[in-house]
């Protein structure tokens, strides 16, 4: 065993190399960042391809596998949950079994709510699913919702799911590859929803009286939103989503806003040129932040606990394309300052959320995923 100090893109890192070059359960690296020193501790790998998380009352965590798998992470151990009964997932592209929650009342209910790509006749969309959860069994799996997408492609299904704290269900959905439908109020696609806990549209959504449009959606304009978190003071949901060549955002939600893909964006295309009508638009929302060059933004979460106090109510979106996390501070509502941690140190970060411990949690999205944690170094 050796050890190695060097400095990496600003921050200083610790680093425990075993002669086998593997790296094992428990183990750990020091960073120091700007605000915060921590360590990142590798739980458990092993995953394949893990897409959401979620914390149950107990602490233990289920983690969602895009090849339709479920894992379950209790005492330091992976247990695989049978998804036997569970609606056929289209597994092609980018869709499979994506996001995952739990009811607000689940120690009454047992209910987990997920989101995949439900196969079509031609093609597949982003639904939503339900189930219990007793005894690491999950029993009455059901669809609730299925979404009008009018795509038989393969791509941009979002699919972030969350509920507020009156009980409604945010669901973000993709343009699923074809842009124009986002402006568009009789298609799901580009959208982010507000769905009730059996999967119906909130009774107050803005469109719910609106003569074509869909009632389950709350905002638009939207291309790809595969992050999506509530903040923790205002209540008000944000989101990130992938923009195409360049552009992508970070947007808080009102509802009935249009964010204006793809009539406006800072993106490009990929082959070069233009998109839509510029970068503003009068009747459309402008984001918090964007990123060119992309990122390609996943999960985020706001950090609203007491381990790290440097880093309260600081804004944490992961990278898949750049293979980083980034944390953001607020002002006033606004971005004011971003550090980007852990450059290529683990690969693609998919998603990000805040344990009952008040560490960081991440997954990285590879065929051998892993789950880390990042914690102070005292504790």
């Amino acid at each position: 065993m050796f050890h190695k100090v060097h400095l990496v893109h600003g921050l200083v890192l610790f680093v425990v190399v075993f002669v086998t070059g593997q790296a094992a359960a428990g183990s750990s690296v020091t960073f120091k960042s700007e605000k915060e020193t921590f360590k990142l501790e590798l739980l458990v790998d092993g995953l394949d391809h893990p897409w959401g998380m979620v914390f149950l009352p107990d602490d233990s965590l289920l983690i969602t596998e895009r090849e339709k798998g479920l894992k379950l992470y209790r005492d330091k151990n992976l247990h695989d949950i049978s998804l036997d009964n569970f609606p056929k997932v289209r597994t092609r592209g980018q869709g499979g079994l994506l996001d995952i929650t739990i009811h607000p009342a689940f120690k009454q209910t047992r209910l987990v709510y997920f989101t995949y790509s439900h196969p079509l006749k031609k093609g597949s969309t982003t639904a939503l699913a339900q189930a219990r959860l007793v005894d690491q069994k999950l029993l009455d799996p059901q669809t609730i919702f299925i979404a009008e997408t009018g795509s038989a492609t393969s791509r941009h299904y979002g699919s972030r799911i969350r509920f507020d704290p009156d009980g409604h269900l945010f669901m973000t959905i993709g343009d699923r590859g074809n842009r124009h439908n986002a402006q568009k109020l009789n298609s799901h696609a580009g959208k982010v929803l507000r769905l009730n806990d059996q999967g119906q549209s909130a009774a107050d959504n803005p469109f719910a009286q609106t003569g074509k449009a869909l009632p389950e959606i709350y905002s638009y304009g939207h291309r790809n939103p595969q992050g999506l978190t509530q903040h923790p003071l205002t209540g008000e949901m944000w989101v990130s989503e992938h923009g195409p060549r360049g552009g992508d955002e970070i947007n808080q939600i009102q509802a009935g806003a249009n964010y204006g893909w793809p009539v406006i964006t800072y993106g490009k295309e990929y082959i070069g040129g233009t998109i839509g009508e510029g970068t503003h638009h009068p009747e459309m929302q402008q984001p918090i932040h964007q990123w060119t060059p992309s990122i390609a933004p996943a999960g985020i979460t706001f950090y609203s606990g007491v381990a790290f106090p440097n880093w309260q109510g600081n804004l944490f979106t992961t990278a898949l394309k750049f293979k980083l996390l980034v944390r953001q501070e607020l002002q006033d509502g606004k971005i004011v300052h971003e550090e980007r941690l852990l450059e290529e140190e683990v690969g693609r970060i998919r998603a990000i959320e805040q344990g009952p411990d008040d560490f960081l949690y991440i997954l990285t999205d590879t065929n051998n995923g892993a789950l880390y944690r990042l914690r102070p170094p005292n504790l």
